[in-house]
């Protein structure tokens, strides 16, 4: 199993956070790891990510699990189990007007140790991905205002 993930304490609120993470095109405008997203970020439905990890690659993912402002799983995979990756997104209010954002990338399944070997490391991808989103939301949160999905 090959995994990912990044934390970060960010001075706003889970709905804040989450109307970043659920507005497909405004990913580009704060996430320098992204190009597109395309589609639309809701329970059940399939978006199109295009990332600079591998920007001739659409990374074709479903939005697996969708619990506002709390949770969310983006996932992809072969036919039978033999290589999955599912992305959780998770927000837990602080009591401090603060939020623990945190990201977990995990593939898995029989044929992942061979193809874990072709994809690129994303530990740095995935720093910018939660420190762009802190700081977005942070700026959002100082201002007053909200994005909406």
């Amino acid at each position: 199993m090959t995994r990912y993930a990044a934390q970060r304490t960010i001075h706003a609120t889970p709905e804040t956070i989450w109307s970043l993470l659920t507005d497909a095109s405004g990913y580009p405008t704060w996430n320098p790891t992204v190009i597109s997203v395309e589609g639309s970020i809701a329970q059940g439905q399939k978006i199109a990510l295009t990332s600079t990890v591998n920007p001739k690659r659409k990374f074709r993912l479903k939005v697996s699990e969708f619990e506002a402002p709390r949770r969310m799983v983006w996932s992809s995979g072969m036919p039978l189990g033999l290589f999955k990756g599912a992305r959780t997104y998770t927000l837990t209010p602080q009591g401090d007007g603060a939020t623990e954002f945190s990201m977990e990338e995990v593939f898995s399944g029989p044929m992942e140790p061979m193809i874990s070997k072709s994809i690129p490391d994303m530990s740095e991808s995935f720093e910018h991905f939660a420190e762009g989103l802190k700081t977005a939301a942070e700026a959002d949160a100082s201002s007053g205002s909200v994005s909406t999905a």
